[in-house]
C-alpha cells in the first residue's frame, strides 16, 4: 500500500520555504498547509506580491541597500545627509535600526557578509573593492565599521582597518560601548544604538 503524502505541488512549495534562514522542515510544512488552507485570494495575493518584489527590487551599486528602478535607492538619494561620514555594515538590514536609531545620518556602505573561513567567504567575497572605489573617489572624512563583536566581525573589522590604512587622511572608527560581545545590529534596540554610534573611538 502506498503512503499517503502531499500533493507534489505541495512538497515542492514545502521544498522551497525550507531554503528560507530560519524555516525548518516543520515550520516550512506548517507554512505551507496555512497558505493552502487560504484559498487562492490570499496564495494568488502572496505570489504576486512575492513575484513583484522578484522583478522590481535590486541591490543598490553604491551602498548595497534595497532599491528599485523606478524610485532608485531611498538611502544614497535621501536629502541632508552627512557626506563625509560612512557607515560599513555586513547586510543591507542591518542598515534599518541604525536608520531608525536616528543616530547617524551619514551613508552607508553594505558589504553583504562578513569574512568567516569556515563558510568559505573570504574578503573577495565581499563588497570590498567597491568600497576602496568610494573611498577613492573622495569625500568622506570619517568611516565608522559598525560590523558584529562576535570571531567573524572581528575578523572583518581587523581587514578592513588595514585596507582603510592606504588612506591616511581617514579616520576610521568602531562602535564602542552598548553592544554586547557576539551579539550582531539586527538584535539591539535603538537606545543601545545610539550610545554605540555616540561612544565610537578610533583605532
Amino acid at each position: 500500500m502506498a503512503q499517503v503524502d502531499y500533493p507534489e505541488p505541495v512538497k515542492v512549495l514545502i521544498a522551497h520555504l525550507k531554503q528560507l534562514p530560519g524555516i525548518g522542515p516543520k515550520s516550512a510544512e506548517r507554512i505551507a498547509v496555512w497558505l493552502m488552507q487560504q484559498g487562492t485570494e490570499v496564495t494568488g495575493q502572496f505570489s504576486q506580491a512575492l513575484g513583484r518584489a522578484g522583478d522590481l527590487v535590486i541591490e543598490c551599486g553604491t551602498c548595497g541597500f534595497f532599491s528599485t528602478l523606478e524610485r532608485g535607492c531611498s538611502v544614497c538619494d535621501g536629502h541632508q545627509r552627512d557626506s563625509s561620514l560612512l557607515c560599513i555594515v555586513e547586510q543591507p538590514t542591518d542598515i534599518l535600526p541604525l536608520e531608525r536609531s536616528g543616530a547617524f545620518r551619514g551613508h552607508y556602505h553594505s558589504l553583504r557578509g562578513r569574512i568567516s573561513p569556515l563558510d568559505n567567504i573570504g574578503p573577495e567575497d565581499l563588497r570590498v573593492r567597491e568600497l576602496i572605489l568610494r573611498l577613492e573617489g573622495g569625500g568622506f572624512s570619517e568611516v565608522i565599521l559598525a560590523l558584529s563583536s562576535d570571531v567573524e566581525g572581528e575578523a572583518t573589522s581587523n581587514y578592513l582597518v588595514e585596507v582603510l590604512a592606504v588612506f591616511p587622511e581617514l579616520r576610521v572608527s568602531r562602535l564602542a560601548q552598548g553592544l554586547p560581545a557576539g551579539g550582531g545590529l539586527n538584535s539591539a534596540d535603538e537606545l543601545t544604538l545610539l550610545r554605540a554610534l555616540q561612544g565610537r573611538v578610533g583605532v
